[in-house]
């Protein structure tokens, strides 16, 4: 029988970078067919969270931060067969209370179907989007 239990790990030596690869250039609406060195490049530079049932990689997310005043939550994802177990809920409040991340002035995020979640978390949509500007250099890879 399969274990059940799962853990959350910010120990990059842990991640599976194939598995991360593989969601993310496949699955992920937000970054289809991303290429493998940036995929790798996002992680070098992101406190990065990976959930696991075992040794297996089934969960992960990242926030490119500054650790002094904002964070942007990104590729956040459970795998398919693993959604349903709260381990999205469970990863996000690790995420939110995690040490070095407390005390940022700003946290943002952007989703197309996920607004449920991160409402649970304190996200709401933003009071002045007339104030935030962003460049959008190429929509898929």
């Amino acid at each position: 029988m399969a274990s059940t239990t799962y853990t959350i790990s910010t120990d990059k030596s842990k991640l599976d970078l194939p598995v991360i690869h593989q969601f993310l250039s496949q699955e992920a609406y937000w970054c289809l067919n991303i290429p493998l060195d940036i995929v790798q490049r996002s992680i070098e530079n992101s406190v990065c969270f990976g959930i696991y049932q075992g040794d297996n990689q089934v969960g992960f997310a990242r926030v490119i931060t500054d650790l002094a005043t904002f964070g942007y939550l990104a590729d956040v994802f459970i795998l398919p067969e693993h959604r349903g177990k709260g381990l999205s809920k469970q990863l996000m409040a690790f995420i939110m209370a995690y040490p070095i991340l407390q005390g940022l002035r700003r946290i943002m995020l952007a989703t197309r179907d996920a607004h449920g979640l991160y409402e649970k978390f304190g996200f709401t949509h933003l009071d002045r989007p007339e104030n935030i500007l962003f460049i959008k250099a190429f929509t898929t890879y």
